[in-house]
């Protein structure tokens, strides 16, 4: 029998508890509100946007350029980006963070623009880009080809309208290109938005991306999603294409993080491949925040996977793997094993942070190398 003592303490303890929360609480908004919350009008920084009709982003020199209809009446919203040209994006100077940017143009079913046009990015003045990558793989779409589909870093419309929405933070300089290295000009639309006259933390990660494809792959060689980084960072996602080149299923093979040290066996080991994007027995075209496939059709896949509340930090060294794997029914028939080994076409575009001075992004592959066999259907 519960005595009215007891009662009393055990009021007292739920007492304690809930203030205890509430003041966790109430010290969590006050840093929110610190940080810059959505209700907090004294953060300091200032709104910026970027696009053909402000390409400098200064405060009141946007819509300059005159139609037929007048000056500011819609003179300059789109370029056509000539072969063989590359036209500046952006060139900021001072701190701040690039948070979305927006594109479209003639993109839609033109086989090879989305892999011929390629965006790189310099953050602090380096010499070598940060970020390089074709752009339809930057924005979501690997293998070139265009599904309206929503994640919690990109968002893709019908008709190609182009969006990424992870933080690209810089302290002293940002520089963005966009270089046509196809055969035929390409009409672009685009706009950044960005702040600017931020406080970053000292070391802080920019965002590097880097693109890699083997047509094929290499049997028992894994194919890496990220090759070796030295010193500190944190992965925060990828997005994948696959051409499978044969029939039976190719997504057996385990995604591998070798990291701080690790040699002959990782710290991190996946399952298998569509496990990794958090989906399971096979491929369905299921896109969801952080995870998923947006394309599934003909033999080619796009999938991606984004470690956003379940972050991959790294302070030594990392390095990321994917094996090539298949399981078939008739090689279970024959050798008494389902499981072998197999070459597809593969390719990643990388996405993590790590401070500047940063070493030089893998070897970049040339146009040919991107855009050979994009969309030839394999005979499965």
């Amino acid at each position: 029998m519960i005595t009215k003592k007891i009662m009393n303490i055990i009021y007292l303890i739920v007492t304690v508890l809930s203030l205890s929360f509430l003041q966790s609480c109430t010290s969590k908004t006050s840093e929110s509100h610190k940080s810059g919350s959505l209700y907090d009008l004294g953060t300091g920084v200032k709104s910026r946007s970027i696009s053909f009709e402000n390409p400098t982003g200064e405060q009141g020199k946007g819509g300059q350029e005159a139609s037929n209809l007048g000056v500011g009446r819609k003179g300059f919203p789109a370029k056509g980006i000539a072969a063989g040209e590359t036209v500046v994006l952006c060139d900021i100077t001072g701190s701040g963070s690039i948070n979305h940017i927006w594109m479209t143009g003639g993109f839609k079913d033109r086989t090879a623009v989305l892999r011929s046009m390629v965006i790189r990015a310099y953050w602090e003045n380096q010499e070598h880009p940060s970020i390089e990558c074709p752009l339809g793989d930057f924005m979501g779409n690997a293998h070139a080809k265009i599904n309206s589909y929503q994640s919690a870093v990109h968002s893709t419309g019908i008709n190609a309208a182009l969006n990424i929405w992870l933080p690209m933070p810089f302290s002293e300089h940002a520089r963005m290109t966009l270089a046509n290295e196809g055969e035929e000009t390409v009409t672009l639309f685009y706009q950044i938005d960005y702040t600017i006259e931020e406080n970053h933390p000292e070391d802080f990660g920019r965002l590097h991306v880097c693109f890699r494809r083997e047509n094929p792959t290499t049997l028992t060689e894994d194919f890496e999603i990220l090759p070796k980084r030295t010193g500190k960072g944190r992965f925060v996602g990828t997005v994948l294409g696959i051409r499978a080149l044969e029939g039976n299923w190719w997504g057996e093979g385990e995604i591998k993080f070798y990291m701080d040290g690790d040699t002959e066996f990782p710290t991190i080991c996946g399952t298998g491949s569509e496990d990794y994007v958090c989906l399971s027995y096979g491929m369905q075209q299921t896109p969801f925040m952080f995870h998923g496939c947006s394309w599934n059709q003909g033999g080619f896949i796009s999938m991606y996977r984004w470690h956003l509340p379940d972050p991959i930090y790294w302070y030594e060294d990392c390095r990321i793997t994917i094996q090539q794997i298949g399981w078939s029914q008739k090689h279970r028939e024959e050798t008494g094993h389902a499981l072998y080994e197999r070459e597809d076409d593969w390719s990643s575009a990388t996405f993590w942070y790590e401070p500047v001075p940063s070493a030089k992004l893998p070897d970049f592959p040339d146009l040919n190398s991107r855009i050979a066999n994009l969309w030839e259907e394999p005979a499965l």
